[in-house]
């Protein structure tokens, strides 16, 4: 029989080896890594670890180096362990003795002695990880100056983020929420909160979504029944504000299993549009729309927050690969819209290749956004674009990494 807390630790390093060494998403590689974890509890502490360890490679390594002279290649399971009992007692305030209680068991012999020496000496010396995360040096060379300020933001998990159904009931349910809100229809409570636990849920009053994947259907305005397309719409978060916000929506994906996520929303919130299954580079209409949104497929780099593991597997040639299929997309995307009507292009990417670039190359006319269309705290770009980034808003919170630009076509 395993020691408590012993089989989280044993899915937390699968977890890490899916995505450190096989280049797999947290999300993606939870099913296969965890599938010998049994209850929720244990299942979120894995995640839980895994996640800081990626958060904070850089630093625990560093810890980990200090205290031995005895060269440990990187995917040597003596450090992939150290890692994880670092990051249990410096970040989840696991008591030191519990950690080696549960670290020590997946080693054996001389490794097992490594790590309890490395470990035991780290302890003594008090050690404590620095204010933020030391990203990778790709990381900060792809990101500039912005690099240290976004690192900032990336020290703890983000807070909840609600849309709101009916946006002239911001302060109602801010206030019986007990949250604040930084925008007309957005709702923000303490990260932690079980979304399981929050009234209105079932009534639909609400979906989860961060500020910034927010915007670009902010950025369209009230529909007042004109049609728009949610183009790669799933999971289906913009089709939701884009329904409440009076536009006739085409929700349009190739993922059949996403969009049933957002046919439950729908029905949830009470909300309609039609769901279309289908590639969207090769769909075409006769009808053109007032207005399409097209949220391409990209890194997601500017949802580190949440997913610590953008920070180690994405790199030049998936960027390029993206932004590829991004520039086809937007293309596709501008032959959809009536003379006259808008195209808004979004990324939750922070690279420049897969947002100000697309934007540049275009020769549409500039639809540029205007202070008084933004959350306050933020502004647009000088060519009337928006960039976010998790270092914005930090006494607020924070929000995620979005690229966002507009045309009239």
């Amino acid at each position: 029989m395993d020691i408590p807390g012993l089989p989280a630790r044993k899915g937390a390093l699968k977890l890490l080896d899916a995505v450190l060494r096989r280049g797999e998403t947290l999300d993606s590689a939870a099913h296969g890594a965890l599938q010998g974890v049994k209850g929720g509890a244990d299942k979120a502490l894995a995640r839980a670890l895994a996640g800081e360890v990626l958060r904070w490679l850089g630093d625990l390594d560093a810890l980990i180096d200090s205290a031995t002279r005895q060269v440990l290649p990187d995917d040597a399971k003596p450090r992939a362990v150290l890692r994880l009992m670092l990051a249990g007692w410096l970040r989840l305030e696991t008591p030191p003795h519990a950690v080696i209680a549960t670290g020590l068991p997946l080693l054996m012999g001389g490794p097992r002695r490594l790590a309890h020496g490395v470990f035991s000496t780290l302890v003594k010396r008090s050690v404590r990880l620095p204010a933020a995360p030391t990203l990778p040096d790709a990381v900060k060379a792809r990101w500039g100056e912005r690099a240290e300020i976004i690192a900032a933001g990336l020290g703890d998990l983000p807070p909840l983020d609600l849309a709101l159904r009916d946006p002239s009931e911001t302060a109602l349910w801010a206030e019986k929420l007990g949250g604040t809100s930084l925008a007309p229809g957005h709702v923000r409570l303490p990260r932690g909160t079980a979304v399981e636990n929050v009234e209105g849920f079932n009534e639909g009053a609400w979906w989860v979504q961060d500020l910034a994947a927010s915007l670009p259907a902010r950025l369209l305005g009230a529909g007042e029944g004109r049609r728009v397309l949610d183009l790669c719409a799933a999971p289906g978060g913009k089709t939701l504000q884009l329904a409440a916000a009076g536009w006739q929506v085409t929700a349009l994906d190739m993922s059949a299993k996403r969009l049933e996520r957002l046919r439950e929303n729908l029905a949830r919130t009470g909300l309609t549009a039609d769901v279309v299954v289908a590639d969207a580079l090769a769909w075409t209409t006769s009808v053109k729309f007032d207005a399409v949104l097209l949220d391409a497929p990209c890194s997601a780099t500017g949802t580190c927050r949440r997913h610590p593991d953008v920070l180690h597997r994405i790199g030049p040639r998936q960027i390029a690969e993206l932004a590829e299929l991004q520039s086809a997309l937007l293309d596709h995307a501008a032959s959809l819209v009536k003379p006259g009507g808008q195209l808004v292009y979004a990324v939750c990417s922070l690279e420049a290749e897969e947002g100000e670039e697309q934007a540049a190359r275009m020769t549409l006319t500039p639809d540029p956004f205007r202070a008084e269309e933004l959350p306050a705290g933020l502004a647009p770009t000088p060519e009337g674009w928006l960039r976010t980034d998790p270092g914005m808003l930090a006494d607020a919170g924070g929000l995620d990494g979005f690229f966002i630009a507009r045309w009239r076509v």
